[in-house]
């Protein structure tokens, strides 16, 4: 694990500035936090490489998570082999039946928006 912050995952990473997606890539390199972008298109952000699939990822603390419910089903077994220590679900991404699964499984699930945890501090 990183010795400085916890490394972020972001599901759903988008090159366009206009996605939220975008702007909290952004805003976790600004506060200095290492991040890992999981995007449908390669293409990357801020120098950071968007990857597609599912790829082989180590040490995630957090994933905030910018799909929708109805595309989240094929990320449940991955988000849950990468054992992160909770998944952020933003405005639109909310799923009570996976955050239940996930609660299950020792991960905890947070309804909340990452852009405002990280404005106000409680990221």
């Amino acid at each position: 694990m990183s010795t400085t912050t916890h490394k972020t995952l972001v599901i759903g990473a988008s090159e366009r500035p206009d996605r939220y997606a975008n702007q909290a890539a952004q805003r976790l390199l600004r506060h200095g936090h290492s991040i890992e972008l999981i995007g449908l298109r390669e293409g990357t952000i801020y120098g950071k490489p968007i990857q597609t699939g599912l790829p082989h990822l180590t040490d995630i603390d957090t994933i905030t998570m910018y799909v929708s419910a109805r595309n989240q089903p094929g990320y449940y077994e991955y988000i849950k082999q990468l054992k992160p220590r909770r998944v952020i679900f933003n405005p639109g991404a909310e799923n009570p039946p996976f955050a239940e699964e996930l609660r299950q499984a020792n991960i905890e699930p947070v309804e909340a928006c990452t852009l405002v945890m990280l404005s106000v501090g409680t990221y």
